[in-house]
């Protein structure tokens, strides 16, 4: 049996057990809502939680499984999983959706975007954000809600407090055109790797260092392997909580609207805990005592701003120009002043 026909029977079993019954009124509708971290992540507990706030709101009508740690599916798999219905819902990086053809996520790559938590939430908790996840529905997909992970900062075994100390270094990327040119930008040699390898290659010297919010770099011990810290709050590390389309849309609306309410009470729960993690994996770091931590002066961050918001212009044939104009209007940020 090949992954792609096992898939298709699983997703019309899921149809059959979901919408047979009269009115959804004999048996609660059942959402499986898959992720790949674990269940003590912001992400999984604001998973669990929309579960909980789901069954109150409903009163039972509706019951979510929630699969952390790629119980169904790896996380290569877990996209077509979702477009094919086998699993209804999933809260995956930003950078999945480039691949699956919308390369306007990739906006979220680029290099100080956002000056901080508020202009970011008046992107994607606004009528850019809305638009933005209403390009995936092409695809098959409903996009919910935007969920933070956090904002990136460079680490290194050398000190990172000028534009001058990246260059000729390796730092590993997650897989991004717009990260490639941002590291090429500062001097840096840009390194695609499995995020899952980087401890080891960190380690080994296979590479000198990374960008990571800081939760990422605490929970993966990093800080053990990097002797440099510099807060430089450059980048954002974010989720969409989407949703099987062609399911969403056959939900009654009022089962649809209690879902928005129980999704909009995860989403505050979700960016609040992402902060509050991000906050203690900090002060975990510097407990730790491995790793000298830096925070860049007003002005040494502005002449990094400076030196990356050029990547912009490079890259915005990847994401369209009204949409940047769009979020440098959200935000009120002009390049021109800079």
């Amino acid at each position: 049996m090949t992954r792609r026909f096992a898939l298709r029977t699983l997703a019309a079993l899921a149809v059959t057990a979901a919408f047979s019954l009269p009115a959804f009124a004999q048996a609660p509708i059942v959402i499986k809502f898959s992720h790949v971290v674990a269940a003590d992540t912001p992400k999984g507990q604001a998973s669990d939680f929309f579960a909980k706030r789901v069954t109150e709101l409903t009163k039972g009508k509706v019951k979510v499984d929630v699969y952390p740690n790629s119980q169904l599916y790896k996380d290569k798999e877990e996209m077509e999983a979702l477009q094919m219905g086998a699993v209804q819902m999933l809260a995956p990086s930003l950078a999945k959706f480039g691949p699956l053809g919308v390369k306007e996520f990739e906006v979220f790559d680029f290099p100080f975007i956002f000056d901080d938590t508020e202009d970011l939430h008046k992107v994607t908790q606004g009528p850019v954000g809305a638009s933005l996840l209403a390009k995936l529905e092409p695809k098959g997909v409903k996009g919910l809600a935007f969920w933070d992970n956090g904002f990136k900062s460079f680490s290194a075994n050398t000190p990172l407090k000028s534009i001058a100390d990246f260059k000729g270094k390796k730092f590993r990327i997650q897989s991004s055109k717009v990260l490639e040119e941002e590291i090429r930008t500062l001097g840096g040699i840009p390194q695609v790797m499995a995020f899952s390898e980087v401890y080891q290659a960190l380690q080994t010297g296979v590479v000198d260092g990374t960008e990571n919010p800081i939760s990422n770099l605490y929970s993966q011990k990093m800080h053990e392997v990097q002797k440099h810290l510099s807060l430089t709050n450059h980048g954002y590390l974010g989720y969409a909580v989407i949703v099987n389309k062609k399911f969403w849309d056959g939900l009654p609306a009022d089962i649809r609207g209690q879902l928005e309410q129980a999704m909009k009470d995860a989403t505050t729960l979700a960016n609040k805990v992402a902060q509050k993690d991000n906050d203690e994996a900090l002060e975990g770091v510097r407990k730790a005592g491995k790793t000298t931590i830096y925070t860049p002066t007003k002005d040494e961050r502005l002449v990094m701003k400076k030196a990356l918001v050029p990547v912009h212009a490079k890259m915005v044939d990847r994401v369209g120009k009204d949409l940047l104009d769009s979020i440098y209007k959200a935000t009120e940020f002009d390049p021109a002043k800079l």
